[in-house]
């Protein structure tokens, strides 16, 4: 059978998506090769012909998460003036629909725990994915005038991936949610946003 100059190309790149949703969910180490070829439709040994060995898999998976989460920061900021770029994202990253979506949110709170049983390959793959989010917040800060917006912005997205993390782990689904408001108005007032909810969280 021919396939198109592109097959091998769109074959990988589905692999990476199912690998990426299988790592969110489950951890680096406990996914499996076989696990993740079945659910991009393909037989285990066809993985050799685009990854050299599951760590290979695995640092390439933290990219395509990275890709993932810069394409929802660029989606929900585009053509928005920089306070209401902010305002929506901060709003969708502190959302119960993130919170909920495991298998295909911001990478960061779900593998950091993970990173210190990681190579360096995936350490490092990991700490460019978090300097290029950051700074797309950082660019946002400094379009509204914010002096050191960059260190703002690493502390900003520290905190929104804190919380979501303390979110995901509450007993209950109030407590979660009032983690998710509080962490959005206090993030807010501290960027100078105004606050479309006006009144501060329980």
């Amino acid at each position: 059978m021919r396939y198109e100059p592109t097959h091998k190309q769109q074959t990988r790149a589905r692999v990476l998506r199912e690998a990426a949703k299988a790592i969110r969910v489950e951890g680096p180490h406990r996914v499996g090769v076989a696990g993740v070829m079945a659910k991009a439709g393909l037989t285990h040994g066809g993985f050799y012909a685009h990854f050299a060995s599951k760590d290979d898999l695995v640092v390439d998976a933290i990219a395509q998460m990275f890709d993932e989460a810069i394409d929802t920061f660029d989606r929900l900021t585009a053509g928005k003036p920089p306070a209401a770029a902010l305002n929506s994202y901060i709003d969708f990253y502190l959302s119960a629909r993130h919170r909920d979506a495991r298998d295909t949110g911001c990478p960061m709170p779900t593998l950091s725990a993970d990173l210190p049983r990681l190579g360096q390959p995936a350490r490092r793959r990991f700490a460019q994915g978090v300097a290029a989010l950051t700074g797309a917040v950082a660019g946002l800060l400094s379009a509204l005038g914010i002096e050191d917006a960059e260190s703002l912005a690493g502390s900003a997205v520290a905190e929104m991936v804190g919380a979501l993390a303390l979110a995901r782990g509450a007993a209950d689904a109030k407590h979660s949610n009032t983690i998710l408001a509080r962490s959005r108005h206090s993030l807010k007032q501290r960027l100078g946003l105004a606050d479309p909810d006006g009144a501060s969280p329980p």
